[in-house]
């Protein structure tokens, strides 16, 4: 092979590489599901039933595909359903009722992008994965409130305090 032969060779290669690579990489960010895990009771009858009633619109955020049981992603994870957790015993942690169901503010999963919050009363438990800085939590919480009012109630937040 000819060195400009050779050189053309290698410029093709690299192009390729970085075609893929970025391709790849692209796919990864852009995967809904990433990071994410279905909880322990995700199969429960009541954990279908609400994500299967899901909108395909939250707080402005599109419905993404995902394959977890039990798990419901809007945008780019800005909000993030995932019905069949453990429910929460008495907290201190702030708790508010939003359309008939009482939540509880994850302090302790919670972070300053990102505020978890999950039904109280209720098994299985649903936890919500919002992001602060591009939803409003309130828009989200009642939007998804209807979705879990149907598990039935065997607490109140409220009361636990």
């Amino acid at each position: 092979m000819t060195r400009l032969r050779r050189l053309a060779w290698v410029a093709v290669s690299g192009v390729v590489v970085l075609t893929v690579g970025g391709a790849v990489t692209t796919h990864l960010l852009d995967d809904p599901e990433r990071g994410l895990t279905a909880a322990r009771g995700a199969g429960d009858t009541h954990c279908r039933e609400a994500t299967q009633k899901a909108p395909g619109l939250l707080a402005g955020n599109e419905r993404r595909s995902v394959s977890l049981e039990g798990v419901v992603v809007w945008g780019d994870q800005d909000v993030i359903l995932r019905c069949g957790v453990n429910s929460p015993l008495a907290t201190k942690d702030p708790c508010f009722e939003a359309g008939g169901v009482d939540w509880v503010i994850d302090v302790r999963q919670s972070t300053p992008e990102r505020k978890v919050i999950v039904t109280f009363g209720r098994t299985p438990a649903t936890q919500v994965a919002i992001r602060i800085r591009e939803v409003r939590t309130d828009e989200a919480i009642l939007g998804l409130s209807h979705l879990v009012a149907g598990i039935p109630v065997s607490g109140r937040c409220l009361n636990s305090q």
